[in-house]
């Protein structure tokens, strides 16, 4: 089977004729009947709608009404954002059959650059850690990550160039790390979360994954921008994406940091960190105290250590503070009324939640104010600090892995994104995470570019699995 393309493969082509909405959805109708028996990565498709807005997308083509890089990209929408006139089940039984009656805002604005909606993926139960039907791709004995399953899964096969997913603690980064595809976590408020279930409000994040960076930054210039149905949204301009990805970082440092993020990482992934990155940086002089930025000669890829604030700590237990007591806010009525309908985990984290004493909650909330000042020091110094999504590549379907290297960037709304650079020892998946200073989304895009461009993972599709086996 050839290579799927990506975004930035198939809208020249589109644009010049070459390939139509139509064709490019049946390449990924191809792959669905090829992977997802054994993947399990959506939960609703409708060919025949898909085929025949294919068809009106072709048509618009043909008319001279092109709409731009997405038009006719067939994309996957995670399960807890409303699609109109598909179910939003959110991973549940009990809203199976609960279907939306309008778009969410990112979804409109998809469908207003002419994106084709392909279908809703799956999601863990109520977007938690309860482990999902779906199964990773390069290995159907482990997990894909969570609560973003399937759009991570669905990427990473093929079946669409692009897909949406959640992120309230690790929901994006993760799960696209272990199957291989890249991801973006906005800074929070810049993509809006109106027509979402929320699981923490302070906390929810609406992001991408895609084959490539620049398809990230091509979804990303569409769905963000100020919503004023969404009192978080934020009014800040969103950059032209082809101006922002020529404009590259100029000098280009990446930070590393300590802690969790080195001791829980695996030998491959501390490589990564401390050997490929090292030799890929050219000047090495910049650990050293007061070393000040304008010193710094120009066109120079250089490293940096930086140090972790006293209160990274305790980021943990705070961001779990947040998110328990929230999504007890949101769920805990129905959850009462509806015992038995809420799987194991998030009936834990909402129980947990509703004992958060408000003098807790309060101590929380200050902790992040505190450590976000602390954070955006590190900017002066570095362009993005470089670290691990994961502890290593994706472990069995018992868990969606430990979001314990991404809680800290949701917790304090700064932008990531997670890019795969190599295969652990038993062959799966492993990626570093890209993190920058808030608003930085598109600069932060560039850098990975940078690590992108060095073809470290060779994008290929997984192999074709045997569903009567678990690996």
């Amino acid at each position: 089977m050839t290579e799927p393309l990506t975004i930035a493969d198939a809208a020249p082509l589109i644009r010049g004729g070459e390939l139509t909405p139509s064709e490019l959805l049946e390449q990924c109708l191809r792959r669905i009947d090829v992977y997802e028996p054994a993947v399990r990565a959506w939960v609703y498709l409708d060919r025949e709608r898909a085929r025949q807005e294919a068809e009106e997308l072709t048509k618009d083509i043909q008319a001279g009404n092109y709409r731009g890089e997405l038009h006719g990209i067939p994309i996957g929408i995670k399960d807890i954002i409303d699609v109109y006139d598909m179910p939003t089940g959110c991973g549940s039984k009990l809203w199976a059959n609960s279907y939306a009656r309008q778009d969410a805002e990112c979804v409109k604005r998809l469908r207003q650059a002419g994106a084709l909606i392909l279908g809703k993926t799956v999601t863990t139960a109520y977007a938690f850690t309860d482990p999902p039907v779906t199964r990773n791709p390069w290995n159907l004995g482990r997990t894909p990550g969570g609560s973003s399953s399937g759009s991570a899964a669905a990427v990473a096969c093929g079946m669409c160039l692009a897909a949406l997913g959640t992120q309230t603690g690790g929901s994006l980064t993760r799960p696209a790390s272990y199957c291989g595809v890249c991801s973006l976590k906005p800074t929070y408020g810049r993509v809006s979360v109106n027509g979402v279930l929320p699981l923490a409000p302070s906390l929810d994040h609406v992001g991408v994954m895609a084959n490539c960076v620049r398809d990230l930054a091509e979804v990303l210039g569409v769905i963000a921008g100020h919503d004023p149905k969404d009192l978080a949204s934020s009014e800040r301009p969103v950059p032209d994406v082809a101006w922002a990805l020529a404009s590259r970082p100029d000098p280009l440092i990446f930070g590393r940091i300590g802690g969790v993020f080195r001791d829980r990482a695996d030998p491959d992934t501390l490589d990564f960190l401390t050997r490929i990155l090292p030799s890929r940086c050219g000047v090495g002089g910049l650990a050293s105290a007061g070393y000040h930025l304008e010193a710094i000669p120009v066109n120079v890829v250089d490293l940096a250590d930086v140090r972790l604030p006293a209160g990274f700590g305790t980021v943990h237990v705070m961001h779990k503070r947040i998110m328990a007591a929230e999504a007890e806010a949101v769920h805990g009525d129905r959850r009462r009324r509806r015992l038995g309908e809420y799987p194991p985990r998030i009936t834990e984290l909402c129980e947990f939640g509703s004992t958060t004493t408000a003098a807790e909650l309060a101590e929380a909330q200050r902790s992040r104010v505190e450590l976000r000042r602390e954070v955006v020091q590190w900017f002066g110094l570095v362009t993005a600090i470089a670290c691990p999504p994961t502890a290593g590549g994706a472990p069995s379907t018992e868990t969606t892995g430990d979001p314990v290297m991404n809680s800290p960037w949701s917790f304090l709304g700064m932008p990531t994104v997670s890019i795969p650079i190599g295969r652990s020892a038993d062959g799966l998946p492993l990626a570093v995470q890209l993190v920058g200073p808030k608003w930085g989304e598109f600069e932060l895009l560039t850098v990975a570019g940078e690590i992108e461009s060095w073809g470290l993972f060779p994008p290929r599709l997984p192999p074709v699995p045997d569903p009567t086996r678990g690996s």
